[in-house]
C-alpha cells in the first residue's frame, strides 16, 4: 500500500502550469500576476486637493507677517478674497495670486503657488471672501505627484494575487491588460452504468450522478476552468473518444467511478490505450483506491477517483486540489492545517490516514480550537454525503492512530468556509 506522502510526490510532480496570458485587467481578478509591473507615471499626476475647501498658500492663512488684500495683518484677522473655483477633472490652468483663495473640490488639481487647502469646515464665508478659523501647513490636505506610485516603481509584482486593490492599481497606472497565470482547464467525467443524471429519474439499481457536479464545484473551488462532461458511457470505443477529447482540451482531467472492481479493469484499459494509468491501495481512509496517470500527447494528469462521493471529494481534497493550486502558481498548495482538541472520542481505521469529517469551533473564553467528528462511526459511513455537507474540516489522524479520546489535541485541516 502506497503511502499518502508518496502519492502526493507523485502526483504533485505532474503539475504543470499553463503558460502566462495577456488577460484584460476586468477578468484579471483572483489570478497571479505573471509580469513585474512597472508605472511610466506618477501617481497622482498632478497636486491635487485631497478635500473639499479652498487652495490657499499656507504663508497667508497664518499671517506670515505680510500684509494681506484687505490690510489684514499677522497679528489681526486673515480674509482672503475667493477668486474662482476649480472642479474636478478641471483642464483650465489656473495662478494664485498672494492673499488669495481658490475654491476646489475634492480631486481638483491646485492652482499654481498654492501648498495647502483649507478645509471648508475651517473658514466663515462672506459673499466671496473666507476668513480661515484654523491655520494648515504647507502641503495639508494636498496629494502631491508621485505621492502613490513614481515613474519606475513596480506597482504589482510578479507572483501577487490580483485582488480589487490591484486592478484599480493597474487602472490608475494606465494598463488595460496585463499578464497571468491562467486558470488550469479541468475536465470532470463520471462513468458507471448505474448513474442518471439528475434531471432523469433513477430506475431500479440506478442513482444520480453525484460526482460531476460535487467535482466540478470543487475544481471551481480550487481555482481551475471546470467543463463538467457529465456521464460517459463505459463502451470502450465511445469512452476512448470522450477522453481523447477532453485530453486536447484541457490541462487535467479527473474521472469518477469504478476506482474498484470489475468496471476499473474495462475503464483502466481505455486508459491505458491513452498512456499510463496506475490503480493503487493508498494509506488513506477514506478513499483509499484511486488512480493517477499522465494521458495523451501532452501527458495530460488524469484522476480515476472512486464512485462514493465523500470518497471522491476527500481524494480530490488531498491529491487533486493541490496540483491545481501548483498549476497557479501558488506558494502554499495545501489547504491551512491548526491543532484543535477534540470534544468527544474519534476512531479511525488501523494502517490509513484518516480523513474524517469534522465540525472546527473556537473556545470563547480561551480561544483554542475545538473539534468533533461528524458521521458516526468513521470506518462505516464513509457514503454519508449530508455530513460532509456539515463538515467545516477534515480531522487528520496518522496510520498508527485508531482512537482518540476526548480532550486529546489532533491535527485538523480547514475546508472551504461556507457563505
Amino acid at each position: 500500500m502506497r503511502s499518502v506522502e508518496e502519492q502526493l510526490a507523485l502526483v504533485t510532480a505532474a503539475a504543470v502550469a499553463p503558460r502566462p496570458v495577456r488577460v484584460s485587467i476586468s477578468e484579471a481578478q483572483g489570478l497571479l500576476c505573471a509580469e513585474e509591473v512597472v508605472a511610466e507615471r506618477p501617481l497622482p499626476s498632478f497636486d491635487q486637493s485631497a478635500i473639499d475647501g479652498y487652495a490657499v498658500r499656507s504663508v497667508d492663512v497664518r499671517g506670515g507677517g505680510s500684509t494681506g488684500a484687505a490690510g489684514d495683518t499677522a497679528g489681526g484677522p486673515v480674509t482672503l478674497p475667493v477668486v474662482g473655483r476649480i472642479t474636478a477633472g478641471s483642464r483650465q490652468p489656473t495662478r494664485l495670486q498672494p492673499g488669495q483663495c481658490v475654491r476646489v473640490d475634492t480631486g481638483a488639481p491646485l492652482p499654481t503657488l498654492a501648498d495647502a487647502v483649507l478645509p471648508v469646515g475651517w473658514a466663515t464665508a462672506d459673499g466671496q471672501r473666507i476668513t480661515p478659523t484654523r491655520t494648515v501647513g504647507s502641503g495639508d490636505y494636498v496629494r502631491r505627484v508621485g505621492d502613490d506610485v513614481q515613474p519606475g516603481d513596480v506597482a504589482v509584482r510578479a507572483g501577487s494575487i490580483i485582488g480589487p486593490a490591484q486592478v484599480g492599481l493597474l487602472a490608475s497606472v494606465g494598463r488595460a491588460k496585463v499578464l497571468v497565470h491562467p486558470k488550469p482547464r479541468m475536465s470532470v467525467i463520471s462513468v458507471g452504468d448505474e448513474l442518471v443524471d439528475v434531471d432523469g429519474q433513477p430506475g431500479t439499481g440506478q442513482v444520480y450522478d453525484v460526482n460531476s457536479y460535487a467535482l466540478t464545484a470543487a475544481g471551481r473551488d480550487a481555482g481551475a476552468d471546470v467543463h463538467r462532461v457529465g456521464i460517459a458511457s463505459t463502451e470502450p470505443s465511445r469512452l476512448r473518444e470522450v477522453l481523447e477529447g477532453q485530453l486536447v482540451r484541457s490541462e487535467l482531467v479527473v474521472v469518477s467511478g469504478a476506482a474498484g472492481g470489475e468496471a476499473t479493469t474495462r475503464i483502466r484499459q481505455v486508459m491505458e490505450e491513452l498512456g499510463h494509468i496506475e490503480v493503487n491501495r493508498v494509506a488513506m481512509h477514506p478513499g483509499s483506491v484511486q488512480g493517477f496517470g499522465r494521458l495523451g500527447r501532452d501527458e495530460v494528469p488524469t484522476f480515476l477517483l472512486p464512485s462514493n462521493p465523500v470518497s471522491a471529494l476527500v481524494v480530490f481534497e488531498i491529491m487533486v486540489r493541490p496540483l491545481i493550486r501548483i498549476a497557479l502558481g501558488k506558494r502554499q498548495p495545501m489547504r491551512r492545517t491548526v491543532r484543535a482538541r477534540t470534544v468527544a472520542p474519534i476512531s479511525s481505521v488501523e494502517g490509513r490516514r484518516g480523513y474524517l469529517r469534522g465540525q472546527l469551533m473556537r473556545d470563547t473564553d480561551t480561544g483554542e480550537y475545538l473539534v468533533r467528528a461528524l458521521g458516526g462511526a468513521q470506518g462505516s459511513s464513509t457514503h454519508l454525503l449530508a455530513s460532509l455537507a456539515e463538515a467545516n474540516c477534515l480531522v487528520v489522524l496518522d496510520p498508527d492512530v485508531t482512537a482518540v479520546r476526548a480532550g486529546d489535541e489532533v491535527d485538523v485541516m480547514f475546508l472551504a468556509q461556507r457563505g
